[in-house]
């Protein structure tokens, strides 16, 4: 166990001419130094999703569930994590509930707020 830390990421996406999602975060963890998380998403049914994701070791699985996205995926270690993202009804933003676990128990959980911020100069290479 271990005190709580503070994550930030700011991401850039676009979406390709085939509808897939490229995002590219900057992720700062305290504690930890910066890094780039890539996802690349693809719709594969009416209400699924399949991608990777630079962390995950294997598949990223996402399923729109009422109005909310639940995205399931492995990482290093045995962990594995839920992701919940619920949009708000301004479009523009949104919430995030993240639950990591290992062998069934829960080791982590992250809360987090989504904004979508007025459009800039790119900021990633």
């Amino acid at each position: 166990m271990s005190k709580s830390r503070h994550a930030r990421s700011s991401g850039e996406g676009t979406i390709g001419q085939d509808g897939s999602l490229t995002l590219i975060q900057q992720v700062r963890d305290e504690g930890q130094r910066a890094h780039k998380r890539i996802w690349r998403i693809r719709q594969v049914g009416p209400t699924k999703f399949s991608g990777t994701m630079t962390e995950a070791t294997g598949p990223v699985t996402i399923e729109q569930v009422g109005g909310g996205y639940r995205f399931r995926f492995a990482m290093r270690g045995g962990l594995s994590v839920e992701e919940w993202l619920i949009p708000n009804a301004d479009g523009n933003s949104g919430s995030s509930s993240l639950t990591v676990r290992k062998f069934g128990m829960t080791v982590a959980k992250s809360e987090g707020v989504i904004r979508k911020l007025p459009q800039q100069a790119s900021s990633f290479p």
